[in-house]
């Protein structure tokens, strides 16, 4: 797909307020499927009933770390401990991608996640290329200079190890833990200080969700226009001997819950030593990034072999490809790493070490590095071709 074909898919999508679970992301799921469809792929748009935002249960944790403070303040420490116990547990509950008990009780909206297949429909092989379509709402916390001071500052070790970047998430975590062990011990004063922290917490999320969607150029739009030119390449050069799924999700934006909806569904049949997931996002920043291993709480590695293999892929085809991160956020990657998929992350940052205009107002179309995009497209086509070509060398592998 051309540069200016990819420029114009992104300023057009980019144009449409697609907030999780809006009108808008389902009007731009539709027009993804029907591009996809046009290419020659089997393309749906799935309907998911989920909850669909992550300041309400993440601010009801908080919430419930303030009242387990001021119930030790006021001297019924058993009943605060309990309450910040089980409010943390929530939390690590939610950032670690677990059962999500509180979402469960909360009101449910509808995701929409784009479906497609191509290549090798019969194939014994499957590579998942995965992106997703929803923007993000923006909020002071997001600002660039925030951003990008907290990249400038992310851990190294000393012997030149991970780049590990900060974890923005764990402050939401703190807070809970803090009051249940402030009523704990009958620390009044550390229970003040929870309660302000759980305060201000709560404060944020409730001017993120009355603050308006970034047009998401970056974030992830980047990941959609590399889905499309994957899927415009294969439908002019089939490949033979890999299945190739192109899924866009909605919902990442509220904590990957698009693409839980899409594990649901269809990972039971996908078995793990014959599917690899390549996760897709933000690739429009000026460096792209091989990611080591994510995970907002827990860190989970990526597959060696699989990114191996793209680094393989990045020299052979001249693309600049930086090594060395790992990522403290949640991208659609990180749920196929806890299904026990192979699976691995493609992403860009700034000088700084971090996505460009991340969450912000600015992330539009113009702003985008367009060559780091170009070298995203042609190492996912690239990868998509040698595991092709590594299928078909298998003995007894079907294919011509």
């Amino acid at each position: 797909m051309a540069a200016d074909q990819l420029r114009e898919a992104i300023e057009y999508l980019a144009s449409i307020d697609r907030a999780s679970c809006s009108p808008g992301e389902h009007e731009a799921a539709e027009w993804i499927a029907a591009e996809l469809r046009s290419l020659g792929a089997d393309a749906e748009v799935e309907h998911h009933e989920i909850h669909g935002t992550y300041w309400w249960p993440l601010g009801l944790t908080s919430a419930g770390g303030m009242l387990a403070a001021r119930l030790g303040r006021r001297g019924r420490s058993g009943l605060g401990a309990l309450l910040g116990a089980l409010s943390t547990a929530l939390v690590v509950d939610e950032l670690g991608a677990g059962r999500r008990w509180l979402r469960r009780v909360l009101p449910k909206r509808t995701t929409a996640n784009v479906v497609a297949w191509m290549g090798d429909l019969e194939a014994e092989q499957t590579l998942l290329l995965v992106a997703h379509h929803d923007a993000a709402h923006t909020g002071i916390f997001f600002n660039p200079a925030i951003t990008d001071w907290l990249g400038r500052h992310a851990s190294k070790s000393e012997s030149g190890g991970p780049r590990e970047l900060p974890a923005p998430n764990l402050p939401i975590a703190i807070g809970p833990a803090l009051a249940g062990l402030a009523a704990l011990g009958g620390s009044r004063r550390m229970a003040v200080a929870a309660e302000l922290f759980c305060a201000g917490i709560i404060g944020s999320f409730a001017h993120i969700a009355a603050s308006p969607t970034v047009p998401g150029a970056n974030d992830n739009l980047t990941g959609v226009a590399v889905l499309l030119a994957v899927a415009r390449a294969l439908s002019e050069r089939p490949v033979t001997g890999l299945r190739v799924g192109l899924v866009s999700t909605g919902a990442e934006e509220s904590l990957m819950e698009g693409m839980r909806a899409f594990a649901k569904r269809h990972f039971p049949a996908l078995a793990p030593d014959r599917t690899r997931v390549l996760c897709v996002d933000a690739v429009g920043s000026p460096h792209l990034v091989l990611v080591e291993a994510e995970g907002m709480l827990e860190v989970r590695p990526y597959d060696s072999g699989f990114k191996g293999l793209i680094a393989q892929c990045a020299r052979e085809a001249g693309v600049a490809l930086t090594r060395g991160y790992i990522m403290r956020l949640g991208t659609d990657g990180y749920l196929a790493l806890r299904n026990g998929l192979p699976a691995a992350c493609l992403m860009s940052v700034n000088d700084y070490g971090v996505a460009s205009n991340y969450h912000w107002p600015t992330d539009t179309a113009d702003r985008i590095d367009y060559a780091t995009l170009n070298g995203a497209v042609w190492l996912c086509e690239a990868v998509t071709r040698r595991l092709a070509e590594t299928t078909a060398l298998r003995p007894g592998a079907r294919g011509g």
